[in-house]
């Protein structure tokens, strides 16, 4: 059996997803195996639709199996990302090839690009060590570096998803593993657009239609939404998580914020600063956000901070044994898909008892994983299980 393995958010699944998925079947997967986020996702946000149901839509477009990228990883910046995801999915002797979406570039561009960012030479040294200096983060740091040096590679690592593949290379790199990186170019809007389209948009575009009852709005989602989707978009509630989050970062202290992945250079004062004056959500982000302090890297140090996520634990995370979290499995061969999964190195837990099986820095890392979903399940005033592998016809 020859898995294709796919790290996702699905938030929510939609018809480049499907195109996605589909593609990889066209090139010789076997079978479909999503690494995805749980509840909360990277640009730290709540996730629009909890983890069960956004396991269920890519069961029905057509992945065999949906396991979970813990909530540390899921909420961590691009590198930790990454490198959590890839350390699950090089776990598993069955995954062959690892895909990923791409603005531009074949598989060698790809592993050209990422063996760039592992340069240990002088000149890249001294380079990397002057712009960390000057306060830039690691990853733009180590970017502008490469780019300094070998300016043939601005589109690979300027790219949104160019960045994240070539992030996803590297990881491999550093498991020393033998998957294949299988780069699939995305059709439709750009990661990053905003702007609505006929059928294929930004899942940041669908996201800013959900709850808007207009009839274009509807429109637009019955466009760009597989009809399993549509059915819960349609019935969309948000979590107002928000406020939960600026309440929970007015009750940390500095120490406990300071300890986020994202968190450096005395930012936990910053926001707490700008908090006070601008007491909403997106007023506080409007003050507190640089060029050089993005909006999403805010967001993810609110996202830590209220998840209880450390920089440290991370990084023992992604050097230690862990374990497959299954959320959902299509019905239809899901026999041989679980039996694929139970060879790999770290235990898959597919119900209540599996738990038992887990050590050390897995349990800590389950642990961080169970308030997550917890606290979305507050937010969202619904349950959300825990042990609930869906088998999905």
């Amino acid at each position: 059996m020859k898995i294709c393995a796919v790290i996702c958010e699905y938030n929510p699944f939609h018809n480049g997803h499907l195109y996605q998925l589909r593609k990889m079947r066209e090139l010789g997967a076997d079978k479909i195996l999503c690494v995805m986020s749980g509840n909360f996702t990277q640009r730290g946000d709540a996730a629009v639709f909890d983890k069960y149901t956004r396991a269920r839509h890519a069961i029905l477009a057509g992945a065999d199996a949906v396991i979970e990228l813990p909530a540390p990883f899921a909420v961590s910046p691009a590198e930790l990302f990454a490198q959590g995801a890839v350390h699950l999915v090089a776990s598993i002797p069955a995954v062959t090839t690892l895909a990923f979406g791409c603005e531009s570039g074949a598989k060698e561009d790809f592993l050209i690009a990422s063996g760039a960012t592992m340069s240990e030479d002088k000149a890249f040294k001294t380079s990397l060590k002057e712009k960390l200096k000057a306060g830039d983060s690691y990853v733009k740091a180590r970017t502008d570096t490469i780019l300094s040096l070998r300016p043939e590679l601005r589109t690979m690592l300027t790219s949104p998803n160019n960045i994240l593949g070539v992030e996803y290379c590297r990881a491999l790199l550093k498991e020393n593993s033998q998957i294949e990186p299988l780069p699939i170019q995305r059709i439709g809007a750009g990661h990053l657009d905003t702007a609505p389209q006929a059928e294929y948009s930004s899942a940041s575009a669908i996201r800013g239609l959900l709850g808007d009852d207009s009839r274009r709005a509807r429109k637009l989602l019955k466009e760009n939404l597989p009809p399993y989707v549509l059915e819960d978009a349609l019935s969309y509630v948000p979590t107002g998580y928000e406020r939960a989050a600026l309440a929970a970062m007015m009750a940390a202290s500095d120490e406990k914020m300071a300890l986020a992945p994202d968190c450096a250079e005395g930012l936990e004062k910053r926001i707490r600063a700008m908090a006070r004056t601008n007491p909403t959500f997106e007023g506080m982000l409007e003050k507190v956000v640089t060029k050089r302090y993005t909006r999403s890297r805010i967001k993810r140090i609110l996202l830590q901070n209220f998840l209880g996520i450390s920089q440290r634990d991370v990084l023992s995370f992604v050097q230690s044994p862990l374990y497959l979290r299954v959320l959902a499995v299509k019905k239809e061969g899901a026999e041989g898909m679980l039996s694929a999964l139970s060879e790999a190195k770290f235990p898959a837990v597919v119900r209540s008892s599996d738990y038992a099986a887990l050590r050390k820095e897995a349990l800590t890392c389950f642990a961080a994983d169970m308030r997550a979903n917890d606290l979305y399940a507050v937010l969202s005033s619904r349950r959300v299980g825990t042990f609930d592998t869906a088998f999905v016809p």
